[in-house]
């Protein structure tokens, strides 16, 4: 097909430069810098696409991101498909594949446009009504039609070969967007010095100079002023500029996501850069230049392919030079919408008529419009359209009823005026206002260190625009440190003065009119919807926009959302802040997976932890289990030996001789500071200033509700330091929650909090003959019992390398960990077995390390703890200081139920056969014979068989536990019901003399 729009001298695009691309088997030829969308109506498509529900035609209707219509299926290969592109927003390139979606066989002729015809039927809401009965026919009938009849386009079946990538940067100032105000805002702030970001989701920044030709900034044009400030931002070594950027999620502190498209739009990408770019960016401010949007008019038939906005009609005249049709109609109630006319007419095409539906519009726009020979109807409302697949005439009768005529066009512009893109304003939590005098909602009250220019703020007027945003730049700098601000100074000029705008149902659209008006054009929302919604008893705009999905479709209501809720205002009777505003969630536009997976995909989706011991553990046969992503020892079977065996041989060589165990997988948290130990006052049970520098304790850390929440070791290394252990799978969630209550709850405090999991590794050395394993390795510590008892820490070397060596224990017996830094673990293992194996020592795994603990009545967070157990239900209230006024949790274990009689504490169990193993999970009962549903008392926690004792234990949740000593119990199980007694919970050593040895 030939470029038949293509208006000669127009637009910035080279002719010279061209691509080819196929559109549903069709070849068309592009410039380069073309979007699909401007390709397409280059090459007189306007048919893109179907509606959703009605799969009624529908055309391009903008020229941005907010593009409900034109979602196209783009891909390079079969492999490199993406579905639901924005035509308006995907640039072109040489060999692109381009599908239609939501259609069969073809766009232009859908068997699904049967539901148009069908619509008195599929009303809003219909889908709350009609699945309900029979009841039967939800899982063979009704479920599987919407399934199969749900979403837009398929999603790719072929794994992802192209990779992503992720940025994290810090700036001063953060400017969104780059149009004239967020250019003016980034270039008053860059040339103080500090650090600037500017981002703009358009191949070049330039905003609204894009489509305005008649804007002039400093004697030039605006499009010109704008490459030239950006040529001299990027020239500036303080200042990144990032164009193809979106930024789509405002955290708190500051916090805003981006996603850069870097190779999308490129015909054949190097290997070595990713297709998308993650950028997480922290700004000490962040300016919001996000400008406007402009809406549609809501009339009867306002969706037919050729009608879309007056400035994307605009944007494709001035800046891809062509022509949206060749005689071209325009409907507004807003003045914008008259220079698009304007531009059309002086590049030759022919524009029978502007409608509008005010009586006084602009006087300027107006002079200029009749005096190029344009008829201007006042006072007047397009009340229909015709056409199938493309718009062929509109129908116009005077506001208030009367006659009406029929105007013949191709292609109709329509503008009701300018919403403000408040969405990251919103995102950042901020309230907005609203400006009754102009229909919309403005920034109000700010929640975080931001400031909102330009469009999105309200301001029209360019001169004020550029003198807020360079205020803002300037005031943006000196908050980011910039100890000088020049003053900037920029003169702007806009054409005209726009005055205007409406919002809700146009002409031919009211109460009484039973017509097809679209609000929101991918979800096929009519005026008539919201009406309903409120007939039906939806009051809440929140319950309207569920009730219709009203603003629920991919562009998250951008065109749709001001409108709906003036329509439900209408009924309502009510002010529209009365009625509410829908809230603005994160994406702003729609992010793939690959940008927010990134790397996290294939082998590194989960990724396998392993110990700096690893390679070693396998030479030695050890047999793995996975611990939450770690890959642990599990066993070390010798020839012939199973698990049971193995664990069998490893628990009592332990106890007689000795035994090694990589402990490394434990959390460790550097806690630092001259508060420090008033910290971790605060957040374990014990108290910590009274811990002396070289001694460890045992540490109980709580919620809020009294509960517990990790326990570990912890060891002081100086007044400031402290060395902090974790259980293996609660490290993470116990660092954030340190650092989550440093932040917000002791901020005054002056601490740093480190996660050293990975820095240490840990041998654990344990048995009898513990301190003749180390003792040849140890240098600059005394180890003796005298000089190193039973918890205490020193700094030292051991192998020649720099060491923490705990004495600490969790078999009961005499026992050190020896940290070293990791990148040494391997070796130091290795020498520590070679020379425990010559004592008659063996290496050990988790499972025995779970039987010797459970010997000695130790628990394990997670396992013998259900997140309901407090420090006295688990034996351990010695750990809960009596004399500490304050801590995480001391509140909540003051609850009444919390310290009630008759909660369920641990103990030990004993099965009357000692050969009889429990079940981890078994209930257990009083009453073996009491009618179904039995009372349950409680639950088997850990149970093993223990060689030691020549028999099994076990360790169990019973209610009023303690109480309960000697007392026979039972487990029901399916076959068989099992007696057991109720015993202490440490089976070994119970004087506790071995772990002092």
């Amino acid at each position: 097909m030939s470029a038949a729009n293509r208006i000669p001298g127009k637009g910035r695009l080279t002719p010279a430069l061209t691509a080819r691309f196929t559109i549903d088997g069709r070849t068309l030829t592009a410039y380069e810098g073309d979007t699909v969308a401007s390709a397409m109506i280059a090459n007189g498509m306007h048919l893109a696409g179907r509606s959703f529900k009605y799969h009624r035609p529908r055309g391009i209707l903008t020229a941005g991101p907010e593009e409900p219509n034109a979602l196209l299926d783009v891909s390079r290969d079969a492999a490199r498909r993406q579905p639901n592109v924005r035509a308006t927003v995907q640039e072109v390139f040489d060999g692109m594949k381009i599908q239609t979606q939501n259609r069969w066989p073809s766009l232009s002729l859908d068997i699904g446009e049967v539901n148009n015809l069908l619509s008195p039927f599929f009303a809003a809401g219909f889908y709350y009504k009609t699945f309900m009965w029979p009841k039967a026919a939800w899982h063979q009938i009704y479920e599987p039609f919407i399934r199969r009849a749900a979403g837009l386009g398929h999603a790719p079946k072929e794994a992802d070969p192209d990779h992503y990538a992720n940025r994290y940067a810090h700036c001063d100032v953060l400017v969104i967007g780059g149009g004239a105000a967020g250019l003016a805002s980034a270039l008053a702030a860059a040339q103080t010095g500090v650090r600037v970001m500017i981002v703009d989701e358009q191949p070049e920044m330039g905003g609204a100079f894009h489509f305005d030709t008649g804007a002039t900034v400093d004697g030039q044009s605006g499009w010109d002023w704008a490459q030239g400030v950006v040529t001299k931002l990027k020239g500036m070594s303080n200042v990144t500029v990032l164009s193809r950027t979106t930024a789509f999620g405002y955290h708190n502190h500051n916090y805003v996501a981006l996603v850069e498209r870097v190779t999308d739009h490129v015909a054949k990408p190097s290997k070595n850069q990713p297709r998308e770019r993650l950028w997480q960016v922290r700004a000490k401010r962040v300016v919001i230049a996000s400008g406007s949007i402009e809406r549609h008019m809501v009339f009867a038939n306002n969706d037919r392919p050729g009608i879309m906005l007056a400035s994307a009609g605009r944007t494709y005249l001035n800046h891809f030079g062509v022509a949206v049709g060749a005689k071209v109609g325009v409907y507004t109630a807003h003045d914008s919408a008259y220079e698009a006319a304007i531009d059309l007419k002086k590049a030759g095409v022919s524009v029978p008529v502007i409608v509008d539906a005010r009586e006084k519009p602009g006087e300027g726009v107006l002079a200029q419009a009749r005096a190029l020979g344009i008829e201007v109807l006042t006072g007047h409302g397009v009340v229909d359209t015709s056409g199938r697949l493309r718009v062929r005439s509109i129908t116009v009768r005077r506001n208030g009823g009367g006659s009406t005529r029929k105007i013949e066009v191709d292609a109709l512009l329509m503008s009701a005026g300018w919403t403000p893109s408040v969405h990251m304003f919103s995102q950042s939590r901020g309230k907005l206002k609203y400006d009754a005098a102009n229909d919309r909602f403005l920034p109000d009250v700010y929640v975080q260190d931001c400031v909102s220019v330009g469009g999105c703020n309200g301001t029209d007027d360019l001169q004020a625009l550029l003198d807020e945003a360079t205020a803002a730049g300037l005031s943006s700098a000196k908050a980011g440190g910039a100890t000088e601000t020049p003053a900037v100074s920029l003169a702007g000029a806009n054409a005209h003065a726009w005055t205007g705008g409406m919002i809700g149902a146009a002409e031919g659209a009211g109460r009484e009119d039973n017509v097809k008006a679209f609000v929101d054009f991918q979800h096929d929302v009519c005026a008539k919807d919201i009406r309903l919604a409120v007939r039906e008893g939806m009051h809440s705009i929140e319950h309207i926009k569920r009730f219709t999905t009203n603003g629920m479709a991919s562009d998250q209501g951008k065109l749709s959302n001001m409108h709906g809720l003036a329509i439900a205002a209408e009924v309502l009777g009510k002010e529209i802040p009365q009625v509410g505003l829908t809230t603005f969630r994160a994406p702003y536009t729609p992010v793939t997976f690959g940008t927010l997976i990134n790397h996290s995909r294939d082998a590194l989706f989960d990724p396998v932890r392993k110990t700096p011991m690893h390679a070693y553990e396998v030479s030695q046969g050890a047999v793995y289990e996975d611990v939450g992503n770690w890959k642990r020892a599990w066993y070390y079977p010798k020839a012939g030996e199973d698990m049971h065996a193995a664990v069998n041989r490893e628990g009592k060589t332990v106890r007689e001789a000795a035994g090694v165990f990589n402990a490394s997988t434990l959390g460790k948290i550097e806690v630092v500071g001259p508060d420090a130990a008033e910290f971790l006052n605060l957040m374990y049970t014990n108290a910590w200033d009274t811990l002396k520098p070289g001694k460890a304790r045992y540490g109980i850390m709580t919620r809020e509700d009294g509960f517990i929440y990790d326990d570990g070791v912890v060891g002081r290394l100086a007044e400031d330091r402290f060395h902090v252990t974790t259980t293996t799978g609660g490290a993470p969630r116990v660092m954030h929650h340190m650092e989550d209550y440093l932040q917000t709850e002791f901020p005054h405090l002056k601490v740093w909090l480190t996660s050293t999991t990975e820095q240490w590794a840990v041998i654990a050395v344990q048995g009898p003959k513990a301190r003749d394993i180390i003792a040849p390795f140890v240098e600059g510590i005394d180890i003796s019992n005298e000089a190193f008892p039973h918890m205490s820490v020193a700094e030292g070397k051991f192998c020649g390398v720099p060491t923490r060596l705990f004495r600490v224990s969790f078999t009961g017996e005499l026992g050190f960990e020896v940290n070293v830094p990791a990148d040494f673990g391997g070796d130091v293992f290795r020498q520590i077995w070679e020379r425990a194996q010559s004592l008659g020592a063996c290496l050990y795994g988790t499972e025995t390390m779970h039987v010797l603990r459970a010997e000695k009545g130790y628990i394990i967070v997670g396992q013998d703890t259900d997140g309901t157990l407090t420090a006295d239900d688990a034996g351990l209230s010695w750990a809960v200081s009596k004399k500490k006024t304050d801590f995480v949790g001391i509140r909540g274990m003051k609850r009444p139920d919390l310290v009630k009689e008759g909660r369920k504490q641990l103990v030990g169990i004993f099965t009357k056969d000692p050969n009889e193993v429990l079940e981890e999970g078994a209930q257990i009962v009083a009453n073996p014979n009491q009618p179904k549903p039995m009372t349950m008392l409680g639950h088997v926690t850990s149970s093993y068989w223990s060689e030691n004792l020549g028999r099994s234990i076990a360790i169990a949740m019973v209610a009023g536990g303690r109480a309960r000593m000697g007392e026979t119990l039972y487990v029901p199980m399916k076959d068989k019901t099992i007696a057991v007694e109720v015993t202490d919970m440490v089976f070994v050593d119970k004087e506790g003399g071995r772990i002092h040895g």
